[in-house]
């Protein structure tokens, strides 16, 4: 997605403010600006950038203006269709002003969308809670919380501050690798949880956090993304800024080689994957760049500074595709052969795919972890043949108790393990751990990538609980008169006949 710059030459400032453009005698006019608080809806609905209109929400908010509080946010939240928080921070707005019919048509298409929250007393909607279409759009959103799925916690790792990011599977020896962005280490850990060490930084490999592990098995090869973050025990000032993959021997732990990117900025490598041939890729979730191992150093294949954050990478089996998730715009596509880059398109009205961390590739299908997602979830896209649409979705695990944070992972056969509860949560800016805060055990929660496999699935709607007809709520919402008359009870249905 590219975003514009604004329309109409519209000049907006960064705070609430009136502030008036100055000229001097050696300096050409500036273009004046314009005061916020004068700004009508329309002008509103021209701005394309988000940074001016996230300044604008907060300014507003700061000025106690809600009405064109509420008209910046809509259109943030038209740019990024995926939030739910920025959906339901709207829908607040809209209650806070007494918007009904508003408030009701936005929380059903979250609904549709398959967003879910427990609604129920919230005084935050105490000026539209005084009818039945209230009372239905609670019940359909508490509705999408159920749990679904067959999925379970397989092991947990010990607590500690270790802060484990990165899984990986060595099929071989039947083990799984750990990775601590604390301590810098890679573990060896069997399937009840029971850690060994394997690799730790030292000064001939030069390792920092390590943020993401991928697995070459048929090439005996193991690579760690890893970063000089705050969160490294050991951080080292003059190392601030570097990151790189490292290449070890996935049978010894032996050190082989790094491709370390240093000078051009601060770097962070967060997310790596293998694919067809050994073809190692690597994403900057800051820098929003996508590396690829080429002789002795790293080179770039992707980027878009428009992107707001790059996560989860997959690989398509064919060694044609590599698919990466950015965590607010959905999911994307590079063509490895032309270099060629593509939107994957879907249903925005029935199917989220934002808040995606992990995302794996699997018999023709991408699985993603959607840990921004409300409910947290785990689902299974079908592509079409080409990879750049999604035809059906099928939700594997959903609203799981021990959904905290699920981020990434590693595949197992059939199965995909993953980290269900980071704890990176309890870590401050500065790497620090949060006053009071304490590390739980981590749990490795165990989905089946097959599950319904034979099911027809969902087209593009990842809503697996429906307590209502859609239907019948739009109809109760075209019923709802604006100024708050009682509005007219849908009609029940039948008792079912007794044999």
């Amino acid at each position: 997605m590219k975003i514009k710059r604004l329309l109409c030459g519209l000049v907006v400032l960064a705070c609430v403010q009136s502030v008036s453009a100055q000229e001097s005698k050696d300096k050409p006019a500036q273009r004046p600006t314009r005061d916020p608080m004068t700004l009508t809806e329309e002008q509103v609905a021209e701005i394309r950038m988000p940074t001016v209109l996230q300044r604008l929400v907060t300014g507003y908010a700061k000025a106690g203006d809600r009405q064109r509080q509420s008209w910046a946010l809509a259109k943030l939240v038209e740019i990024y269709p995926n939030s739910g928080d920025r959906k339901i921070e709207l829908a607040v707005l809209y209650a806070s002003l007494g918007e009904k019919s508003k408030t009701y048509d936005l929380l059903m298409k979250m609904k549709a969308q398959g967003f879910g929250y427990d609604l129920a007393g919230d005084p935050r909607f105490e000026k539209v809670s005084d009818t039945k279409v209230w009372t239905y759009v609670v019940d359909n959103l508490k509705a999408n919380l159920a749990v679904f799925g067959e999925g379970k916690v397989a092991f947990e790792l010990p607590k500690g501050d270790t802060l484990f990011e990165s899984l990986g599977w060595d099929p071989k020896r039947k083990q799984f690798l750990v990775g601590s962005a604390r301590e810098g280490k890679v573990y060896l850990s069997d399937d009840k949880g029971r850690l060994k060490d394997f690799i730790a930084p030292n000064s001939t490999n030069g390792m920092w956090s390590v943020y993401g592990l991928a697995v070459d098995a048929e090439r005996d090869l193991l690579y760690v993304a890893s970063t000089a973050s705050v969160f490294y025990t050991a951080f080292n000032q003059n190392d601030f800024g570097k990151a790189g993959i490292f290449k070890f021997q996935l049978s010894s732990g032996k050190f082989l080689d790094r491709y370390v990117l240093s000078g051009n900025g601060v770097n962070t490598l967060s997310t790596i994957t293998v694919g067809k041939g050994g073809q190692v890729f690597a994403a900057d979730g800051v820098r929003n760049i996508i590396y690829t191992i080429d002789g002795d150093k790293l080179k770039v294949i992707a980027a878009d500074p428009s992107l707001p954050s790059i996560r989860g990478l997959a690989a398509s089996d064919d060694g044609k595709l590599l698919f990466f998730a950015d965590y607010e715009l959905g999911i994307f596509g590079v063509h490895l052969g032309t270099g060629a880059g593509f939107a994957v398109d879907y249903n925005r009205e029935s199917l989220v795919l934002g808040g995606i961390d992990g995302l794996y590739w699997h018999d023709g299908t991408l699985i993603a972890i959607e840990n921004g997602m409300a409910p947290k979830r785990v689902v299974r896209l079908s592509l079409s043949p080409e990879g750049r649409s999604v035809t059906k979705v099928m939700p594997i695990d959903v609203a799981n108790p021990a959904f905290d944070l699920p981020t990434y992972g590693a595949v197992v056969g059939e199965d995909l393990y993953f980290i269900a509860n980071s704890q990176k949560g309890l870590y401050g800016q500065y790497g620090e751990l949060k006053t009071g805060s304490s590390p739980q055990p981590v749990k490795i929660f165990r989905s089946n990538m097959r599950f319904a496999w034979g099911e027809s699935g969902i087209t593009t709607n990842a809503v697996p609980v429906r307590k209502a007809p859609f239907e019948e709520g739009k109809e109760l919402i075209r019923q709802e008169p604006t100024l708050g008359k009682p509005a007219p009870q849908p009609t029940p249905p039948e008792p079912a006949k007794k044999d």
